[in-house]
């Protein structure tokens, strides 16, 4: 257990949040959201102690051990990634240095061997035996290969150190586990197996994360940051948003009976509960919401963007024939012999571990780079359109945002142009900030914008959810499910993929898995498709 006293905490005129009083409870995982800024990663490091709150203060049980995901991927360079994952139980860590340095010392005394005697039982009291083992099939079971193990950090890919600080929160059994967005970087296989990690987990977990199908799997409760307060609620992340939702719609029906807006709330927490798996996390919640009262619910003060791609024409029967297409990047292979036949009305997911490989292929085919080798062709009615991974060249003016946006629309009247910027949370003075100066997720807002008034019929999105809230990645979820023309796109984000992709295609360094009209659920789940995924794997 782990909780906060009057907590507060704020930034020059700018509060986070205030007096804040909350128990998070073992047994349960609890998911903390807020819109972007709100300080979600802030309170975790007040809740781990790496930094002091204004007011208020934090109380962890005597006796218990408190662990967080560690976000700087260069603190452990000239350690071994082994040695890393140990240290993540800082006290058993020490006690295995501190017994070295003795074993190791010329003129070992009477008075070293009394203490390695002390330090001794309560390494085993720690499980010290087991900690090689135990740390080793942390990192196995996150991707991490036995050969690595031995090596230092700094010899490792920028992926595979999120990994091992990953695995390094994860040792121990802590009693109190904090996560800040532990998926990202995590290729397909990691991020299930974390997800079975925390549903088995019988202690306390907090973790933050945007994506939706993460929160939805692992969390029994959601931790929810809004008006300067941290409010909990049972259930998971869609019966939050769900039920939130609902509750605002029924506010703006001002003439429905009072006894009627129970009645549904009562049959959609019943309907919610009812869709339970039987998994252990799963029943938790089913059994929590079962005993949930009206008033437990409250409508949220989010704020949607409004996204919503249209085809300035429809395009024909041709839209994208790739024949024999290959690619090397400084010697290692993105893909080889890609030959892809898109059709009108694919919603192509791309996945695969390897994001410069995805980002490649999507410069080939927009033409800002050259394959090595093959062909591409576009149908004549295709009208393209691209989200780029890296954006930061059509930012690089002193325009504000108006006029930036101004350069993309036929329509270039102020009163115009500020409307579709309202639409898509800009709203008076932040419409005249310069483009230089805006957050990640504004600049997402930007871009999604500029696409929205070219009207493509084929859209090209590389990861469009990285920066973005979590009612932004809802917003374009459901833009994209209700767009009538042809996609191809990258994301990480699980629920994105399930919802909108008709064919998933994963990409490897020798080959390729190419499933139409499949949901990214079913792929996973095939046993003939997972053989022929590894098999690849395996060749490469």
């Amino acid at each position: 257990m782990i909780s906060t006293k009057g907590v507060s905490l704020r930034y020059g005129q700018r509060k986070l949040f205030s007096n804040v009083n909350i128990v998070f409870s073992p047994g349960n995982c609890y998911g903390l959201i807020g819109a972007n800024g709100s300080g979600k990663s802030t309170f975790l490091k007040i809740l781990s102690g790496e930094i002091d709150s204004m007011a208020g203060e934090v109380i962890v049980p005597t006796g218990k051990r408190v662990s967080s995901l560690k976000q700087d991927q260069f603190a452990f360079d000239e350690y071994t990634v082994l040695n890393t994952v140990i240290m993540g139980h800082k006290e058993l860590y020490n006690i295995i240095r501190k017994k070295d340095e003795l074993y190791a010392k010329e003129d070992f005394s009477d008075e070293d061997g009394i203490l390695v005697s002390e330090l001794e039982a309560k390494f085993a009291e720690l499980d010290g035996w087991n900690a090689e083992s135990d740390a080793a099939k942390l990192l196995s079971d996150l991707g991490i290969e036995e050969k690595y193990h031995v090596l230092p950090m700094k010899q490792l890919e920028s992926g595979e150190k999120v990994r091992v600080l990953l695995a390094q929160a994860l040792f121990g059994n802590p009693d109190i586990l904090l996560l800040d967005e532990p998926t990202n970087n995590l290729d397909v296989d990691s991020s299930l197996w974390l997800e079975e990690f925390l549903c088995g987990f019988e202690n306390t977990a907090i973790v933050v994360s945007h994506d939706r199908h993460f929160l939805d799997k692992v969390c029994t409760h959601i931790a929810d940051i809004d008006f300067g307060k941290i409010q909990l609620y049972s259930g998971n992340y869609s019966f939050w948003l769900d039920s939130s939702t609902l509750l605002l719609r029924q506010r703006s029906e001002s003439n429905k009976k009072i006894e009627e807006k129970r009645k549904e709330l009562q049959e959609f927490i019943a309907r919610f509960s009812a869709n339970a798996s039987k998994s252990r996390q799963a029943t938790s919640r089913k059994k929590i919401l079962e005993k949930l009262t009206l008033d437990d619910i409250k409508p949220s003060s989010r704020k949607y963007p409004y996204i919503n791609f249209e085809q300035q024409k429809e395009a024909g029967n041709d839209i994208l024939q790739i024949e024999n297409l290959s690619k090397a990047t400084d010697g290692q292979p993105m893909f080889d012999h890609l030959n892809i036949l898109v059709r009108k009305g694919d919603k192509i997911a791309f996945v695969g571990p390897n994001n410069l490989a995805k980002t490649t292929l999507f410069e080939i085919l927009t033409s800002a780079i050259s394959a090595d080798k093959g062909t591409f062709k576009w149908g004549a009615s295709v009208i393209p359109s691209y989200y780029p991974k890296d954006n930061s060249i059509f930012f690089d003016t002193s325009l504000n945002v108006v006029d930036w946006l101004r350069q993309f629309s036929d329509n270039t009247d102020e009163s115009f142009v500020r409307g579709f910027l309202g639409r898509m949370l800009f709203s008076g003075e932040e419409s005249l900030k310069p483009v230089r100066v805006l957050s990640g997720g504004e600049r997402v807002r930007c871009l999604l914008s500029s696409m929205m008034l070219a009207q493509g019929n084929v859209l090209i999105l590389d990861e469009p959810t990285n920066h973005l809230d979590l009612e932004s990645i809802t917003a374009l979820n459901r833009g994209l499910e209700k767009f009538r023309g042809t996609v191809l796109f990258s994301s990480h984000d699980h629920q994105l993929i399930q919802t909108v992709a008709n064919r998933i295609i994963e990409i490897t360094p020798r080959g390729y898995v190419d499933r139409q009209d499949t949901t990214f659920d079913e792929y996973l789940a095939s046993e003939n498709i997972r053989a022929q995924r590894h098999a690849l794997y395996a060749h490469a």
